[in-house]
């Protein structure tokens, strides 16, 4: 079900490229993509709906949801599912509003201060992403760090469903109620991201995007990347496990079927360095994906080149496998779990111990489940406050502070052969340069 790689005894200089990772070949889907963006800013609102029609298979009148219906759809949530939200809500609020940064002044020299000012984007798009599952979490996720960072104006898209009537799933929708989003669009894939960039008649354009999506969605992205600001390109969900010959296989199994139901080429792979513990997760998940509900799409997740068993000598070895993977969630099932955790570099979260599981951090924990995959993990971080805020330098100096600097920063501007940089400062002295 799960295939193997061997690495005990020595590991390779460039780790990367033995680990398993699904192939995302997003240069390729540019080409399909580029029409769609096109034709959204030529044509805008109805392009955006004529692809509903062409992908979703349903024809709307307008991509924007009436009011009414995302009302509608908190009154008609079961409640234990509204009691879930709203404790998911409240957490993730308690964790991102500590997230908020204050501004920051630093005298350089007397009379003479920099001021970072931290100033939230004016608008933003949040992308729902649909199919073969369904994210009121994601409505979350993209939704507080927003509004916590203090963003004005926000919009939710998230692609039209056909069974109900061409709307986003109820459970989206009841998710933006109780978030207080009134601004919903009917839309998915490249259009919709289209439409976040250029605007249509229908919706204003925003200034950045974010959430996950799928491959067009991640082409779209990268295509835009500029007529708007992105968080990511988005693959396919990940989970790696470093664990040793203190984990409970029955524990990582699980976990690593939870990521295997998201998709197929979702991606589970488990580090350790204990041959005995890899064969009970083996026998695990033949008895666990049986009993699941989603089995044929689960087997072909740990059967593919993206998943599988690593084996290495130790867990110092491990942590260099899991380091060069950067994980988009990272779990850590060995003894010492939490020192062990502090020594990781690259993921994009790490989940400590037995009582971690992703899932939590997919609804309940307080952290952002919207992270970096594809090992970008290495040099980015996930969703979070500071997503939606932009640091502006303010330099506020007086006369002798500026005079002080003088000398130095015409010295410097001849250095680079721009000399009007230097004379703009000569120029405010008629005696010439200050000594």
């Amino acid at each position: 079900m799960i295939s193997r790689i061997d690495l005990r005894g020595s590991l390779p200089d460039d780790l990367r490229t033995v680990l398993p990772r699904a192939e995302l070949d997003v240069e390729a889907a540019l080409e399909k993509v580029r029409p769609i963006c096109d034709d959204v800013r030529h044509r805008g609102a109805a392009a955006v709906r004529e692809y509903n029609e062409r992908f979703d298979g349903v024809a709307l009148a307008s991509a924007r949801v009436p009011a009414e219906a995302i009302r509608q759809a908190l009154e008609d949530l079961a409640p234990g599912v509204r009691d879930a939200l709203e404790e998911c809500v409240r957490r993730a609020r308690l964790v991102h509003r500590d997230q908020r940064r204050t501004d920051l002044t630093t005298e350089v020299v007397p009379g003479g201060t920099v001021t970072e000012r931290f100033v939230p984007v004016e608008r933003v798009g949040l992308y729902v992403p649909g199919g073969q599952a369904v994210y009121p979490s994601s409505v979350v996720m993209n939704v507080v760090p927003a509004q916590e960072a203090g963003v004005e104006s926000l919009a939710v898209t998230s692609p039209a469903q056909r069974e109900f009537g061409g709307l986003p799933h109820p459970v989206i929708l009841a998710a933006c109620a109780l978030l207080g989003v009134d601004e919903v669009y009917a839309a998915g894939g490249a259009q919709a991201i289209a439409m976040f960039a250029y605007g249509t008649e229908e919706c204003r354009p925003a200034n950045l995007v974010t959430g996950p999506g799928n491959i067009y969605v991640a082409a779209a992205k990268r295509l835009l990347k500029g007529v708007i600001g992105i968080d990511s390109e988005a693959g396919p969900t990940e989970i790696a496990i470093l664990a040793d010959a203190t984990a409970d296989p029955v524990y990582v199994a699980a976990d690593l079927i939870s990521q295997a139901e998201h998709d197929t080429l979702a991606a589970s792979v488990l580090v350790t360095d204990a041959p005995e513990l890899a064969d009970a997760v083996e026998r695990e998940l033949a008895e666990q994906v049986g009993r699941t509900k989603h089995t044929e799409r689960i087997t072909e997740a740990l059967a593919g080149r993206q998943s599988g068993i690593v084996l290495v000598d130790d867990v110092d070895a491990g942590l260099r496998v899991v380091d060069a993977y950067a994980a988009e969630h990272l779990e850590i099932h060995t003894a010492g779990a939490a020192a062990v955790a502090a020594r990781v570099r690259n993921a994009g979260a790490i989940f400590v111990g037995a009582h971690a599981p992703v899932s939590l951090g997919d609804y309940l924990a307080g952290s952002n489940h919207v992270l970096p995959t594809g090992g970008c993990a290495c040099h980015s971080g996930g969703l979070s406050v500071q997503t939606f805020l932009r640091g502006i330098h303010v330099i506020d100096y007086n006369e002798a502070a500026l005079a002080e600097a003088t000398r130095r920063v015409v010295t410097l501007a001849e250095a680079e052969d721009l000399p009007a940089h230097g004379a703009a400062l000569k120029a405010r002295y008629d005696w010439g340069i200050p000594e």
